[in-house]
């Protein structure tokens, strides 16, 4: 495993905090600093931000059933190729 991929591995479980804006300043630098040299950290950062601001606007509105199918069977195959059936 590259440094890089290292540093992604150690800062993953701290990104929620980071966007919620409840991670401690030295370590919310840390990921900052990251975040400036990791393009795929950038991405998955600025995804979350997105997903909150979509889910915060006060605005809930239902996917198509057609669309929320098809995106439950596509997450429910990529979790059993990860972690396999229950």
């Amino acid at each position: 495993m590259s440094d890089m991929m290292k540093k992604c591995h150690e800062f993953a479980s701290n990104l929620n905090d980071y966007v919620d804006g409840e991670t401690d300043p030295s370590l919310c630098a840390d990921i900052e600093k990251h975040l400036g040299q990791c393009e795929n950290c950038r991405i998955m950062v600025d995804t979350m931000k997105q997903t909150v601001r979509l889910c915060c606007d006060g605005k809930e509105q239902d996917l198509p059933p057609e669309l929320e199918d098809r995106l439950n069977n596509i997450l429910k195959a990529r979790w059993e190729a990860k972690f396999g059936k229950k």
